[in-house]
This record gives structure tokens, C-alpha cells and sequence, in this order.
């Protein structure tokens, strides 16, 4: 279950001259190949390190006080070793069998010599072993079984990467932003439905240094700045519910004022109160929109995933789309494109950008879809038929091994009109199926989706909250328990029309490779047809006892 440039830029020696740590991995890198190489059996032909450094500072305030603050300051080291050879290694997949060799191993914070040494040889003795182990068995295995459908290599060849560039130094006032947060989560205090609420700030520096055998050397990172609005209530039926709102940059000090905040606060309070007294929706299917927040994660979910290319290969997926290239997979009228280079879109700082991803390939612009026909998949070093090289797009987090995912996803459309005119299209289409209403999503808080061959080709995006829109003129009506579902073929044919105006998804995306951080930009989109079902409820109800009264001795 999935949940969320070739130029290079050289510099000289003195500028690597300066990171003791890329010059412990080089000299590591150099020593324990060549001896790998000279006596292992069997010897790598590729080894790479990579140290991911994270400095984080998160504080979580609700009701007017500090619920938690803390500083986290990490270095990991994952190893790559491939034996064999590009055409056929140690990280060929089998039967759906992917292999995981490294494990984010802990490293010193300091540049200190032996200890970084003695972590970086234990490390990769431990890969190489069981690299080497699982390349002997593939081989033997390879005897007894029937050709694969996809022939290509398991390793491309790309140019080496050579760059430095430390991210930009955060300066991060953590006790003025403690008093900020603590000012401003009081303000849920006006909306007694709200059990729990919070108020969470995140500032991190992430750095990354890689070192390779093919001489990539590659220092770089980004900072990042998240405030996060929670609100969280229960319904007098048992059924939990929630509301958020949040805001992204590249630093804390260009976050919104607090006044833009106490808004933020004072809407999702407002939503969550709205939608305790809300009616439960019921099983429906017809006519929606959907915002562009909505549509992003849809898209996402139901096509993203799907265009990733490791899954092309791997004969337990689905395969929605591997034969699919130069077909037409979308409405003519859209186009889709990744571009991880891209670092904002309009005042919105986005998640997915990245300048290299984690096998040392430069960042692109991949256009996915063009005028609905499928053009590429989102390719990391591991080649699929017709694709034998990568487009910029393997990442993982600390302690799990590269594949394809996703990055900065946009949706681009021909077909756009006005808001006011898209809600006529929506009414229109409500009195032609003669449907009681349709729908509106306006807020989403993620989804997911499952792409293997032996479950269903399915996913769910979850609302936070929903608008019925009557065909008569009466008032948008919100309603809650409500799970948008549906197959992915089925959901793309549904697309009418699109929005004039984009918005911006921002979120952490879970697959193979774990965590890592993207986002979705989006016109809002007219379905002609979309399944939503009840959503599960608890059977708890509200709190027995009375809320105690603010300011009250004690």
C-alpha cells in the first residue's frame, strides 16, 4: 500500500577540500572497493554512501500551553554495494521480492576520523555480505525459472555529479515561537467542540552527502519550515472527526503573520464545529467537484503511483499503464508533469523539490502526460523496456533502498473555466442524471491506494470536509463520514472540465522506500461521477463528564 539535468556543476577540489566528511567517505569509498574488489567473490562493480544529516526543531502547543518542544540533530549512513553486473545483480526483483540491504546506521555528528571510519567499514561489510549472499542464490534461482517479460538491466549508466552547496543556516528563536504557538492555540479555547487541538511547528535543515565509485561527489540539502493546525472532535453518534489547516516555507521567518495563523485556527475551528452537528452522508454515486487540494491527492493516488517505474518491471503489480505508452490515459485536455526543480508555486514553498535525488542524478522536468497520451514513467537507475536511464526521480529515506516516486506533481489543463462557471457544469450535470445533489471537496487530509497484482486496483482518498450542492438553489449543506473510493481506469474517464485556478497539496508520501516528502498542484475538477462510502465510526461517545471551566481555581 502506497500512502503521500545532465549539465553538471563543477567546482574545485578546495571547495570538497572544505567537508571533512565527504573527504572520510571518499577515502573509505576508495579503500574498501578496492579491496572488495580484488577479494570478493563476488567482487561489487558499484558502491555509493550516503549520510542524510537532519536538524530539527518541532514545538506543539495546544489550549495555550506547550504540549512538547524538542531538538533532534541526526546523521545516517546508508551504503549501496552492487555485485555482479548492471545486467543482472544483487538487486534483481524476483516474484515481487525486493531486496533491502542498508539499514540507516548512526554516525557520528562530529567529523571525527576513526569513529566515522570503524561505523562506515562495519556498515559495509554487513551490505556487502548479504549483497553477495543474495546475488549467489539469484543466480541459481535464475536456472529454474521462466524468462522474465521485462528483460532490461538492473542498473544504468549515468553521468557523474559533482556539486556543492550547503543548505542555508535557519536561525530558529525556539522560546519566541513557543510563546507565539502557546498565544495562538489558545484561540481553540472559543470552540468548546474541540477536544484536542494543536498548534505544531517544524524547522529542519536536511543535508545530504554522497560519494560514489563512479566519482559523484555531492554535497547539498534544503531547509524546510511546516506550521500544522489540528482540530479533533466527536460527533454525539461516537464518530471522530477533523479538521487542519497549514502553511509551508523554506524558513520559520517567512511563515504567515499571527494573524494569518489565529484566521487559520478560528476556520478550522469553525469547520469542526460546523461538522459536529453535520448529518452523516450516505453511500453515493454522481456528480462532484472536487478543489485542486483534492484533485492533487487524487491524482496522487490513482495515477502517480501507477506511472512510478520500478512497478513496470515488477511483475506482483498491477501494471496499470507498462503497456500503455503513446495511449491515450487521460482526457485530451490534460497534461502532467513532475518537476522537482520547481521550489515554489506561486507564494506556496512545495515539498518535492529536490536538486539530486538519491542516486546522485540530477533533478528534471519529466512530462508524464502530454494532451492525456502517455509519454514516460518516473524512472530511477533501475531500467524498465523502451527506458534505460534514469529521470532524476529515485528517493528513499534513511534506512531503505532507492525506487521511483514521486515529486512536485502538476496537473496542467485546456479545458479550464471559472469557478462560478465549473459549480453551473456541476448543477447542470446534477439535473441531467437527476441526481438529488452533487458533491463538493473542498478539504482533503490524504489518501491511499494499492497497486499489486493480487488486491484490488483501488484507492481512497479521505475528506475532511464536504458540501452537498442542491440543483433547486438551496444552501451548500456539509456533511461528514465521508470516504471518496473507486478503481483508476474507471475514475480518469469521469473528468469533465477543470478550474482556471490551481492549489497546492503538500504532504509526506509512504511506499517501498519510505517517507519522503511531495506535493500536488492541481485545478479543482469536475467529475461527472464519483463513489464516496460511510466512513468507520467508534462506537465511543463524547466525554461523559462536563468540560472544566476555563480560568477555574484550583
Amino acid at each position: 500500500m502506497r500512502t503521500l539535468t545532465l549539465a553538471l556543476t563543477l567546482l574545485s577540489g578546495c571547495a570538497f577540500g572544505q567537508s571533512p566528511l565527504i573527504r572520510l567517505l571518499s577515502e573509505e569509498l576508495d579503500r574498501n572497493f578496492t579491496y572488495l574488489k580484488q577479494n570478493g567473490q563476488p567482487p561489487p562493480y558499484f558502491m555509493g554512501y550516503e549520510v542524510a544529516e537532519n536538524d530539527q526543531d518541532v514545538i506543539i502547543a495546544s489550549e495555550g500551553s506547550i504540549d512538547q518542544q524538542q531538538h533532534n540533530h541526526t546523521r545516517y549512513l546508508d551504503v549501496t554495494i552492487r555485485v555482479g553486473s548492471p545486467a543482472f545483480d544483487n538487486y534483481r526483483v524476483t516474484q515481487g521480492q525486493r531486496a533491502r540491504f542498508t539499514s540507516a546506521t548512526p554516525i557520528a555528528l562530529a567529523d571525527d576520523a576513526d569513529s566515522i571510519r570503524r561505523t562506515v567499514w562495519l556498515a559495509t561489510d554487513r551490505v556487502y555480505r548479504a549483497g553477495a549472499q543474495r546475488l549467489i542464490r539469484l543466480q541459481a534461482d535464475e536456472k529454474l525459472r521462466t524468462a522474465a517479460l521485462d528483460s532490461s538491466d538492473d542498473f544504468s549508466k549515468e553521468e557523474a555529479q559533482v556539486y556543492a552547496n550547503d543548505p542555508q543556516q535557519i536561525k530558529f528563536d525556539a522560546a519566541a515561537w513557543a510563546v507565539r504557538l502557546k498565544r495562538l492555540s489558545a484561540a481553540f479555547a472559543q470552540f468548546p467542540g474541540a477536544l484536542n487541538s494543536s498548534v505544531q511547528l517544524e524547522s529542519r535543515e536536511l543535508t545530504q552527502t554522497l560519494v560514489t565509485t563512479e566519482g559523484t561527489k555531492l554535497l547539498h540539502g534544503r531547509p524546510f519550515a511546516r506550521l500544522i493546525i489540528f482540530a479533533r472532535g466527536k460527533a454525539a453518534d461516537g464518530m471522530d472527526l477533523q479538521t487542519m489547516e497549514s502553511f509551508e516555507a523554506d524558513d520559520p521567518a517567512k511563515l504567515p503573520s499571527d494573524a494569518e495563523i489565529l484566521a487559520a485556527v478560528r476556520k478550522a475551528g469553525a469547520n469542526l464545529t460546523s461538522l459536529l452537528a453535520a448529518p452523516v452522508s450516505e453511500p453515493y454515486v454522481g456528480p462532484a467537484i472536487l478543489s485542486g487540494r483534492a484533485s492533487g491527492v487524487l491524482f496522487h493516488e490513482i495515477f502517480g503511483h501507477r506511472i512510478e517505474g520500478h512497478r513496470q518491471k515488477d511483475e506482483s503489480e498491477g501494471q496499470t499503464f507498462t503497456k500503455a505508452i503513446n495511449t491515450a490515459v487521460l482526457p485530451s485536455f490534460l497534461s502532467v508533469v513532475f518537476d522537482p526543480t520547481r521550489k515554489t508555486y506561486g507564494d506556496v514553498t512545495l515539498n518535492g523539490y529536490f536538486q539530486y535525488d538519491d542516486e546522485g542524478v540530477r533533478a528534471r522536468k519529466v512530462t508524464v502526460v502530454e494532451d492525456g497520451i502517455l509519454k514516460t514513467f518516473l524512472m530511477s537507475r533501475s531500467p524498465v523496456d523502451g527506458f534505460p536511464a534514469s529521470n532524476g526521480h529515485g528517493r528513499r529515506s534513511p534506512g531503505n533502498e532507492v525506487v521511483s516516486r514521486q515529486s512536485n506533481l502538476i496537473v496542467e489543463s485546456t479545458k479550464a473555466v471559472s469557478d462560478a462557471e465549473l459549480r453551473r457544469m456541476l448543477v447542470d450535470e446534477v439535473k441531467r442524471q437527476n441526481k438529488p445533489y452533487g458533491l463538493f471537496f473542498d478539504q482533503v487530509t490524504g489518501g491511499y491506494t494499492t497497486t499489486g497484482r493480487q488486491g484490488l486496483q483501488a484507492f481512497t482518498v479521505i475528506p475532511l470536509v464536504v458540501y452537498r450542492v442542491y440543483a433547486d438553489g438551496r444552501k451548500d449543506e456539509m456533511i461528514r463520514g465521508v470516504d471518496i473510493v473507486g478503481t483508476p481506469l474507471a475514475s480518469f474517464a469521469k473528468i469533465t472540465a477543470t478550474s482556471e485556478k490551481s492549489e497546492v497539496f503538500n504532504g509526506i508520501c509512504g511506499a517501498e522506500s519510505g517517507n519522503v516528502p511531495v506535493s500536488a498542484i492541481s485545478p479543482a475538477l469536475l467529475v461527472s461521477e464519483i463513489e464516496v462510502q460511510r466512513k468507520e465510526r467508534s462506537q465511543d461517545r463524547p466525554p461523559f463528564l462536563t468540560r472544566p471551566a476555563e480560568g477555574a481555581a484550583q
